[in-house]
């Protein structure tokens, strides 16, 4: 049986047979809550769609659904009184709820797709008008039915969806990555779901379910070809720089040791004398004390003072960074 749909969401304004139904009043929202509001919201910009059956004509269809005529709980109420229902009270509840026969999975059916019925209704009905207090608090009402029934068709299915990915389990993809997409198939396969045919739900949503699990397997197919290698975090901390860092100190370390051995920076005997021991350059691992010196022990080398090593140091190193300026503007 085809799915009946109302229009209640366009971009450009609709034809006269297709006119959205405008939000009420602002004092009418905001007596609302706010999960209410995004309720409304939904409801008013999304197409209202439902799978017909031919019992909805019946006289008397609604209190055989529900165990009675829509009521409100109590006057501007959003909700309506709900009657005990023995699975549905399970589900809510926690139990486990054993499969459902026929009748029972029909009957659920049934109340999802004529709350969704009443639904689209009610908006066609204000096509093109201003909700009113009455008709979006009506609205709501079913629209929270609507969500009830179908979270029990949910709850009641998601067992499907895990022995579905365990049977078609495929190495190449992530296990969580197959239920995400296998529940998302799932909540598609309620929706389109036409009971009035005879067959069983698990039979419709089963394909539906293993057709995401192809699409998935098509989808890391699509990206193992253009990524043919795992992630691998190391991969995305490149050395460049530091190994260009590393490069440039060793450039200008041979650059000093040129500068010193050629003089190229004019330094005097006692200049290269601080230099040399004070950065121990010229020095050997096998020399007998390596390393730097301090100004006080260059000082007893050249007999000064370490105030007057450190002048000459750097009246050296001046001279030293003329003459490597000077090197690097030539080259």
């Amino acid at each position: 049986m085809a799915v009946q749909t109302i229009s209640i969401a366009t971009q450009e304004r609709p034809p006269s047979a297709l006119r959205v139904a405008k939000p009420p009043r602002d004092a009418v929202i905001g007596s609302l809550t706010a999960d209410e509001q995004v309720l409304l919201t939904k409801l008013l910009t999304e197409p209202a769609d439902y799978m017909d059956h031919p019992d909805f004509a019946k006289r008397g269809i609604e209190r055989r659904l529900f165990g009675g005529n829509a009521k409100a709980a109590k006057r501007m109420s959003t909700r309506f009184v709900e009657l005990p229902d023995p699975v549905t009270d399970s589900v809510v509840a926690g139990e486990r709820v054993p499969a459902l026969t026929v009748e029972q999975e029909q009957h659920l059916f049934k109340r999802f797709n004529y709350a969704r019925r009443q639904t689209a209704r009610i908006l066609a009905s204000s096509a093109g008008k201003q909700l009113s207090g009455a008709a979006a608090r009506r609205l709501l009402a079913w629209g929270r039915r609507v969500l009830a029934t179908r979270s029990v068709i949910v709850r009641i299915n998601m067992p499907l969806v895990l022995a579905m990915a365990k049977r078609t389990r495929l190495s190449s993809i992530d296990f969580n990555e197959m239920i995400s997409e296998g529940n998302m198939a799932l909540l598609r396969s309620v929706e389109k779901f036409d009971c009035s045919r005879g067959f069983k739900f698990s039979t419709y949503s089963c394909r539906a379910i293993l057709k995401s699990f192809s699409r998935v397997a098509m989808r890391a197919s699509r990206y193992r070809g253009k990524f043919p290698t795992e992630f691998d975090p190391a991969m995305e901390r490149s050395d460049h720089v530091e190994k260009q860092r590393v490069q440039v100190e060793q450039d200008c370390v041979d650059e000093l040791k040129q500068i010193l051995l050629r003089n190229l920076a004019c330094l005097s005997d006692v200049e290269r004398t601080v230099i040399n021991e004070r950065f121990a350059i010229d020095q050997s691992p096998v020399d007998a004390n390596p390393g730097s010196k301090t100004l006080e022990q260059v000082g007893n080398i050249i007999g000064v003072t370490k105030e007057r090593v450190r002048q000459i140091q750097n009246n050296a190193l001046r001279k030293i960074r003329t003459a490597l300026e000077e090197s690097y503007l030539a080259a």
